[in-house]
C-alpha cells in the first residue's frame, strides 16, 4: 500500500507541475500579445478635427474694404460679400473682385459660398490684364458652378496652355490627382490616382445652399476640398506656365442673371 500511495502522490504532483506550466506559458503569451497590441496601437495616434488656427479674415463684414471691383456688381449686406447681375445690368465679361491686401505664393484659403445659377470661381495666384479690361484675372481658380458640372475642378481662367485639342480650362477634374507637364510647347495632362467617382463627388455640394471650399497651395501642388471633401489636387510640372504667386479675387461670370454669396474668408500664409 505504503509503495502504491508514494506512486500515486508522484503521478499527483506531475500533473500540478504541468498543469502550472501550462498557465505559466499561457499568462506569458498573453502579456506579450498584449505588449504587442499596444505597441501597435501606438501606431496610430489620435487625429482631432482641424481648426482655423493660424489663419486670419480678409473681409471685415461690413465693407469691400481692402477689395477692388466693378461696383455695379459687388456690395456687402449682412456680413456678406454679394456678387449679382441683373437683364438690365448683365456681365459682359468674366470680371473679379480682387483682394488687394498681398499678394498670395504659398498659402491657405477658406471661404464660405452660395450660389443661385450659373457659374463663379474663386481666383488665387492670379495676375491682372489690363491688356484686356479692368479687374479682370488670368491664373488658377476653384471653379463653382449652380449646377455642380465644374465645381470641384481647378480651374485656369484665360489660359495660355496648350493641347493637341485646344485651350486647356480644367488642370485637374474632380475626383482626380493630375500631374501637368509641358513637352515642346503642348501641355500634357497625366492621371496620378483617383480621388472618387466625380458624379458621386458631386453630391457633396449643397445646392442653392451654403458650401465651404478649403484651398491649399504649396509650391507647386494645389489641393482644393469641399465641405471636408477631398476633390482635386494638381501637380503643376509645367515649368513654363507654373505661377508661384499673385492675387485672390471672386468672379462674376458672363450668362444668365445669377447671384453669388460668399462669407468667413480666411487667410494663412504658409
Amino acid at each position: 500500500m505504503e509503495i502504491g500511495t508514494r506512486k500515486y502522490l508522484s503521478i499527483i504532483k506531475i500533473i500540478v507541475v504541468f498543469v502550472l506550466l501550462i498557465i505559466i506559458n499561457r499568462t506569458n503569451a498573453q502579456n506579450t500579445l498584449s505588449s504587442a497590441q499596444t505597441q501597435f496601437r501606438g501606431v496610430y495616434p489620435p487625429t482631432i478635427q482641424d481648426d482655423s488656427l493660424g489663419f486670419i479674415p480678409i473681409f471685415d463684414g461690413k465693407s469691400l474694404a481692402g477689395w477692388d471691383g466693378d461696383p455695379a456688381f459687388w456690395r456687402v449686406e449682412n456680413g456678406e460679400i454679394i456678387g449679382q447681375s441683373t437683364v438690365d445690368n448683365p456681365v459682359k465679361i468674366n470680371n473679379f473682385l480682387i483682394w488687394k491686401g498681398d499678394v498670395v505664393k504659398d498659402f491657405e484659403l477658406k471661404v464660405d459660398f452660395r450660389i443661385n445659377g450659373v457659374n463663379s470661381g474663386i481666383q488665387y495666384r492670379s495676375e491682372e490684364m489690363p491688356e484686356v479690361g479692368k479687374w479682370i484675372l488670368r491664373g488658377y481658380q476653384a471653379d463653382i458652378d449652380f449646377n455642380n458640372s465644374y465645381s470641384g475642378n481647378i480651374h485656369d481662367e484665360r489660359t495660355v496652355r496648350e493641347w493637341q485639342g485646344g485651350s486647356a480650362l480644367v488642370l485637374s477634374k474632380r475626383g482626380e490627382v493630375t500631374r501637368v507637364v509641358n513637352d515642346s510647347e503642348i501641355t500634357l495632362f497625366k492621371s496620378v490616382a483617383k480621388i472618387g467617382d466625380p458624379i458621386l463627388l458631386k453630391g457633396i455640394f449643397n445646392i442653392n445652399g451654403w458650401n465651404t471650399v478649403h484651398i491649399i497651395a504649396r509650391g507647386n501642388i494645389i489641393i482644393q476640398i469641399v465641405n471636408g471633401q477631398l476633390m482635386s489636387i494638381l501637380l503643376d510640372d509645367d515649368k513654363k506656365n507654373f505661377t508661384a504667386e499673385g492675387l485672390i479675387g471672386f468672379q462674376m461670370h458672363v450668362g444668365q442673371p445669377f447671384k453669388v454669396q460668399y462669407k468667413n474668408i480666411l487667410y494663412k500664409e504658409l
